[in-house]
């Protein structure tokens, strides 16, 4: 039960690890201009997305408008666009597979062995969703960051990180915590081995006379 119990909580902590990248890469707060420095401009606040910019003003209208062409967006958008892209996708195949090697279902109950080997690579993709989710938030808010040091950009033309970027990082934590327990919990093979006791070899006629 114990085993059980773990698995099942790996699972619900990689499931809203799913939900978490999936808002992360649809919001479009991945990184919010920036009013340090002697930018005060306060009227108008500027979000950048993965899919589209938008423009809120101060009376409360949002504005959004979707990127025209792929070719003119920049690297990191469409690297990070891309991996998100691949780590939701990985993370819904690894929903479906560590399903069917949970102890708590009916698939595959009768054969032990199999079962766990099906849990184990739910959870291994899992860890490689969340791997690929962290390396493409922490590179987008790495340009953010490097951008925002930088001398020869405008002040105007600054930002900060995004809502998003925070919900993808805790995305990314909670499918890899989740996909380690589920790669934890499967026994080795030699934990489910078991050997018969050891019996005494039959006596041989006249080998107790001396």
């Amino acid at each position: 039960m114990a085993n059980a119990g773990l698995q099942l909580l790996g699972y619900i902590l990689a499931s809203l690890g799913l939900l978490g990248l999936i808002a992360s890469t649809a919001m479009a707060e991945w990184k919010i201009s920036s009013y340090a420095g002697d930018n005060i401009i306060t009227a108008q606040a500027m979000y950048e997305g993965l899919w589209q910019s938008c423009v809120s003003q101060s009376t409360g209208q949002l504005q959004c408008k979707v990127y025209d062409s792929l070719l003119q967006i920049p690297g990191e958008v469409q690297g990070t666009r891309a991996l998100m892209i691949l780590a939701t996708f990985l993370c819904g195949i690894a929903l479906l597979i560590a399903a069917v090697g949970m102890k708590c279902t009916t698939c595959l109950s009768d054969n032990k062995e199999q079962k766990n080997k099906v849990a184990l690579a739910g959870g291994v993709l899992f860890v490689i969703a969340g791997v690929c989710a962290l390396i493409a938030t922490s590179w987008y808010g790495e340009n953010i960051r490097r951008k925002f040091f930088d001398p020869f950009t405008p002040t105007n033309a600054r930002y900060e990180f995004g809502k998003a970027l925070y919900v993808g990082w805790g995305a990314s934590a909670l499918t890899v915590i989740g996909g380690s327990m589920l790669c934890c919990n499967c026994p080795s093979k030699a934990a489910g081995k078991t050997f018969p006791p050891p019996t005494r070899a039959a006596a041989r006629p006249g080998a107790e006379r001396v």
